[in-house]
């Protein structure tokens, strides 16, 4: 990269710093804050803004290089809707019905405009490669709001969702080093640019305490947006550098607990998108496990994900092998979530906990 390709990214981070700064007073105004309440962990109203403001500086970095994503227009319509979604969710709590025939008009724009969609599965079943021609529009469809929700779901804890998503976006970058697509780093870095200042009032790093902010609905829906545009862009351009089932691997934990989660809530005969604390960092706390402690524990497993989804690009593991392997993860993964609270009195019992 030049030096004027790391312009972009520097205007990423500094416009995010300022319109995370300038929409507190307003998020208060609008109504954008979070209210304590049996599900919330926080003891303040904390502004809901941080997704806006990440979205605003990827705008500005997008004005600044038009290279940032691939269809640069499409991506950024696609994301003024998914993040106005999220800003109303956040102020209104919309209905899920009405939140996923929105999220999935969105990836009707990126499948059926921006022309960023699945074509080949690649050989995950050993057979060959599993080619998608008209199937790949709908199947890309799915995909997109299923990671999009799956994004949003992981968003329970301070530093959960940007922190894997900064996991995410780290390996992709390594990917397609690896693979020579270097011109391709500025749109996941530009991410990584808008996360770590968001981050640092999530966290309440020294020097920004007392300006916590929370990303919402907007900042967690926005972020699964550009994670899986940029996972189908580089899996299935004329030029892929990842392959299909590494970027489900990528990914493996939000979609892993997502699944999980929905299959509980169906096997219940509840709503598969009711809220509810049964996700895995409510697990981890709830095993007695503080909130940083919960939070360690899940980007540790997060990156073992990405550091299994990179090795297996590089030593070109085959797809079979990662594709069953995810298959059995999950299954055991879900049986676990099943019977988790089980569990966990057994291990109580036993005194490890």
């Amino acid at each position: 990269m030049t030096y004027f390709e790391y312009v972009p990214i520097i205007i990423a981070a500094l416009i995010t710093s300022v319109f995370l700064v300038i929409m507190t007073p307003l998020a208060h105004f609008l109504g954008l804050v979070d209210v304590p309440s049996y599900r919330k962990k926080h003891s303040e109203i904390v502004p809901l803004t941080g997704g806006f403001a990440m979205f605003m500086g990827v705008v500005f970095a997008s004005l600044a290089a038009d290279v940032v994503f691939k269809n640069n227009p499409m991506f950024l319509t696609a994301a003024a809707m998914i993040v106005l979604l999220g800003m109303l969710d956040d102020r209104f709590d919309l209905s899920a019905k009405g939140r996923l025939i929105c999220q999935f008009i969105v990836a009707g724009i990126m499948v059926g405009i921006a022309d960023n969609y699945i074509l080949n599965l690649g050989n995950i079943f050993g057979f060959g490669d599993v080619h998608l021609p008209l199937l790949g529009y709908f199947f890309t469809m799915i995909c997109v709001v299923g990671v999009i929700n799956a994004f949003n779901m992981i968003d329970g804890i301070d530093g959960l969702a940007g922190g894997m998503s900064i996991i995410v976006l780290i390996s992709v970058v390594v990917l397609l080093m690896t693979n020579g697509a270097s011109t391709s780093l500025i749109a996941p870095l530009t991410i990584i640019a808008v996360l770590v200042p968001f981050l640092a009032f999530n966290l309440s790093i020294k020097g920004f305490k007392g300006n916590k902010i929370f990303m919402g609905d907007a900042g967690s829906m926005f972020i699964g947006l550009a994670i899986v545009w940029l996972l189908v862009e580089h899996t299935n351009s004329s030029e892929a550098s990842i392959r299909p089932i590494t970027a489900v691997w990528l990914i493996g934990l939000p979609l892993m607990d997502m699944a999980a989660i929905m299959f509980r809530r169906a096997r219940k005969g509840q709503s598969m998108l009711k809220a509810d604390r049964q996700h895995l960092h409510n697990i981890f706390m709830r095993a007695g496990l503080t909130q940083f402690q919960s939070l360690l524990g899940l980007l540790f497993i997060g990156s073992l994900f990405a550091i299994v989804a990179v090795l297996s690009e590089l030593y070109a593991v085959p797809e079979t092998i990662m594709f069953y392997g995810f298959i059995v993860l999950q299954v055991i993964y879900t049986a676990i979530i099943m019977h988790i609270w089980k569990i966990l009195r057994f291990v109580r019992r036993l005194g490890l906990l």
